[in-house]
């Protein structure tokens, strides 16, 4: 095992780009997914001159699949 102080540094730098990136990915092709920010729950509240907008159910189906993915990524690391 590598003592080296910087070693956790490292990976956690190399993590937080990695998670960079996918938001980036995500950004970039959100509008070919139309139904993202769409969905039954979504809160969207519009008036003259005031629009508030909550993606509620959205960001409830985007945690639930990071956290799916988490949940492999930990099941296939375990020996």
């Amino acid at each position: 095992m590598n003592h080296n102080p910087f070693t956790f540094l490292g990976w956690t730098m190399l993590a937080m780009a990695a998670f960079l990136a996918l938001i980036g990915l995500l950004l970039l092709f959100a509008p070919s997914l139309p139904w993202l920010g769409r969905l039954p729950g979504d809160i969207r509240i519009e008036r003259d001159g005031f629009r508030f907008y909550f993606p509620l159910t959205t960001c409830l189906v985007l945690s639930l699949l990071f956290s799916a993915v988490a949940w492999l990524l930990r099941f296939w690391r375990q020996p």
